[in-house]
């Protein structure tokens, strides 16, 4: 079952991430940025994944993305910048 779980959470993490390719905008030091909002509106990564939240969450664990604080929330953060680490 944890297999199970860490190789869910490590495909919405490749998704997110194809997603943040697609989205993304090279920002001030070359890495691509792309907005909270703009990620959340996001019609296909909202079909693909089970937890937008959950899987930033995930990655920025693994050190894969960066934004300020713990926890977004739709609206009150919709402009935080995500930042890809690569």
């Amino acid at each position: 079952r944890m297999a199970e779980a860490a190789a869910g959470v490590e495909n919405d993490i490749k998704l997110l991430i194809e997603g943040f390719k697609r989205l993304g905008k090279p920002g001030p030091e070359g890495k691509l940025q792309v907005t909270f909002g703009e990620l959340f509106k996001d019609e296909v990564l909202e079909q693909q994944l089970e937890s937008l939240v959950g899987s930033l969450k995930a990655a920025k664990k693994r050190k894969i993305l960066t934004f300020e604080g713990q926890m977004l929330l739709q609206g009150a953060h919709d402009n935080v910048l995500i930042k890809l680490c690569e």
